[in-house]
């Protein structure tokens, strides 16, 4: 059969049958999720601060990548001050259920200590995060981010730097290893971290903060994910990832303080890499 052919008995199929194909309109349950989902990026009840950075970290358009629905069970990793949960938890609170895998409760070290018992206390306090369910992870940790086989969705968001740098690859592809234990079968993991470009010596991950975007997936596949799709939604142009202070030179660390810090605010924040894998439905 020709292109032209093919395309005469596409051209000739009824508009009935068209009307189930990519042609179609939104369904009316698409509409409410997508408009649920910006009403949870722009509730007054953020933080402005974390609102200023929006511009950089996309929030909406890369949680829509990633598939997320309100009826979901997600997992977030390593949450921190609660940005990104300032979003998800509202968003899931009435359908769906959060885990937050915070630092473990036992941390040796003050900083995850003192981050932990933050985020606990603003989950007592704040009627937005009531009904998040606070768990433990760390990269060699035997604790569960959730049941197993129990999470739609696991996030993780500028976290595989951490890990890589404290453990190397076995740090990283254990903590993937217990996200893929976490997930359902057909389930989905969005990671989005500070991107090294792939010319740059491997060295370079050791401490600079930034990761190579195909290391990241080949620790993923290497615990059986398959990667879905990648996307340019939070990349960066401007940022070529070799600043003195490694990925912390950029705003909103500007670790240099005042030295040069126009052109490093004129950069903005790092360039990122976003991946969408699944956990196959059969293995």
């Amino acid at each position: 059969m020709t292109v032209h052919s093919r395309m005469f008995n596409f051209l000739v199929i009824p508009l009935t049958v068209l009307g189930l194909t990519a042609c179609s309109e939104p369904t009316a349950s698409a509409v409410a999720q997508d408009n649920a989902l910006e009403q949870a990026v722009q509730a007054e009840s953020r933080q402005d601060t974390n609102k200023a950075r929006d511009k950089f970290r996309n929030p909406q358009q890369t949680l829509a990548f990633f598939g997320i629905r309100p009826n979901m069970t997600v997992v977030e990793v390593s949450p921190g001050g609660g940005w990104y949960t300032e979003i998800l938890a509202p968003y899931l609170k009435q359908d769906g259920l959060l885990y937050a895998a915070h630092f473990p409760a036992d941390s040796s070290s003050g900083y995850y200590a003192r981050s932990r018992q933050a985020f606990v206390e603003r989950v007592t306090n704040d009627a937005n995060f009531a009904n998040i369910v606070v768990t433990e992870f760390a990269p060699f940790s035997e604790t569960e981010i959730a049941p197993p086989g129990s999470a739609d969705m696991v996030l993780t968001f500028r976290n595989l730097h951490n890990w890589y740098m404290n453990g190397g690859d076995e740090a990283v592809q254990n903590a993937f290893l217990q996200f893929y234990t976490a997930l359902k079968p057909g389930g989905v993991l969005g990671v989005v971290d500070h991107r090294l470009p792939e010319n740059r010596p491997d060295t370079d991950m050791a401490s600079s903060g930034y990761m190579k975007e195909n290391f990241a997936v080949a620790m993923a596949e290497a615990v059986g994910f398959e990667l879905v799709e990648r996307s340019e939604i939070n990349s960066n142009p401007r940022d070529t990832a070799d600043h003195p202070r490694g990925v912390w030179t950029l705003p909103p660390t500007l670790r240099l303080g005042d030295e040069n810090r126009d052109t490093y605010s004129a950069i903005g924040e790092s360039d990122r890499f976003t991946l969408k894998f699944v956990k196959p439905k059969t293995d």
